[in-house]
């Protein structure tokens, strides 16, 4: 087959993508819940540091990378299997990665060292962007004028995984120890796999070229799509700085001043779904027109969360307050970006979404990793300096992006 787009099956109005009907409201919840529990194993180590550093003897800084590894371990399948959705039938997919994923998890949840650990959060990483593929998919499946409500809904999922993840990891850590997150989520995922499979249409896009070709078009886009640099900009950065806080947070709560328990730095993690309303309004906001007004007062907000999380090191009210603004933040300039960067050219939305997407990854991974280095010279002031010079960084690249638009228009009209 090689239309611009195929579908196959008979599945009703799901399996109709040019409909603005297309996408029901079913589905669109079981592919929100699926990015959840998809992308969930890549944050269960951020609450259990601590636990898993003394179980395995690990240093510090070794346990900190496992953090790293998830965030570069998603980042190298961004690249290299996100593009496939412009290649492959899209169902098969993602059914394959998710029970990938499966998989690797177990290789966690029976891990005897750190290497082991390592590789399978990384492996695991590296397949879970089959949250990714399940979002253009959406994208696909939906009209043009409800897309950012679709992409809004499904990354609501997403957050909602990664911060509930850090909660019951916790939570299922006092009861059954670190490893029992892992084997739960490990059979959740094939029970969605299933699922995917009976219930999603089959899609087809095919690009028309080889993989090798493919890839190198993902990099060629950073190149030639002016929008496409500036958004992945601002998106490592507002990861990075964003990561930054969730690594070292741990770090903090179990110190001499909160010394709180592993399943009560995972209730922590709650305070984040402040970010779940947050999206689905920033959707629509974009949808009426305001997608680059939203951007502007998340990168503002970023920036100026990090003033309440630098106080938070011996008050627990200024920490929930800056952790609050942080996600809502976080959240809206990433919905702001993916509505910018889905409109470019829907016939290579896969693409689009992989470069952006690696880069965002490539940034909260280097963000992780800096957040060591800064937690051992700095302690928790080292921390909100590095986090809150990130999130100033973030706001000035939107102002330069805005700046260099309207530079632009001039011309474009003439």
């Amino acid at each position: 087959m090689t239309n611009s787009m195929t579908r196959t099956g008979q599945r009703g109005p799901a399996d109709a993508p040019e409909a603005g009907g297309g996408l029901s409201r079913g589905l669109l919840l079981l592919m929100s819940v699926s990015t959840g529990l998809v992308v969930a194993g890549n944050y269960f180590a951020q609450p259990l540091l601590d636990v898993i550093r003394r179980d395995l003897e690990l240093s510090p800084s070794m346990a900190a990378l496992v953090v790293t590894a998830a965030q570069a371990g998603y980042a190298v399948g961004l690249i290299l299997l996100l593009p496939l959705g412009d290649l492959l039938e899209r169902r098969r997919l993602t059914v394959g990665l998710f029970g990938a994923t499966a998989v690797f998890l177990l290789m966690s949840a029976t891990a005897p060292n750190g290497a082991v650990l390592l590789t399978g959060t990384a492996l695991a990483a590296v397949t879970s962007v089959s949250a990714q593929v399940l979002v253009t998919f959406a994208v696909a499946l939906a009209s043009p004028e409800h897309r950012g409500r679709v992409v809004g809904t499904v990354m609501s999922g997403l957050l909602l995984g990664g911060l509930l993840a850090r909660t019951i990891s916790g939570v299922l850590s006092e009861f059954g120890g670190w490893r029992t997150v892992y084997w739960v989520n490990a059979i959740l995922l094939a029970v969605v796999a299933v699922l995917l499979w009976r219930v999603l249409p089959r899609l087809h896009t095919p690009a028309g070229m080889s993989y090798p070709a493919l890839l190198r078009s993902t990099v060629v886009l950073l190149r030639t799509e002016p929008v496409l640099r500036w958004r992945a900009g601002i998106a490592a950065l507002s990861l990075a700085s964003f990561n930054v806080f969730w690594t070292a947070v741990t770090f903090l709560l179990v110190g001499d001043h909160y010394r709180w328990s592993e399943a009560v730095i995972g209730l922590f993690g709650l305070v984040g779904i402040a970010g779940t309303i947050a999206t689905p309004v920033a959707g629509r906001l974009a949808d009426r027109g305001f997608v680059h007004w939203v951007a502007g007062v998340g990168t503002a907000l970023l920036a100026l969360s990090w003033i309440a999380i630098g106080a938070g090191g011996t008050s627990l009210a200024w920490l929930l307050g800056g952790a609050i603004a942080l996600t809502v933040a976080q959240q809206s300039v990433l919905n702001s970006n993916q509505n910018v960067i889905y409109a470019l050219a829907p016939e290579i939305r896969n693409r689009l979404n992989s470069a952006f997407m690696t880069a965002f990854f490539v940034g909260g991974a280097v963000g992780s990793a800096m957040t060591a280095v800064a937690w051992v010279r700095g302690g928790w002031s080292g921390v909100s300096v590095l986090g809150g010079a990130l999130a100033g960084a973030t706001f000035l690249v939107w102002v330069a992006e805005r700046a260099s638009t309207a530079r632009r228009r001039p011309t474009l009209s003439a």
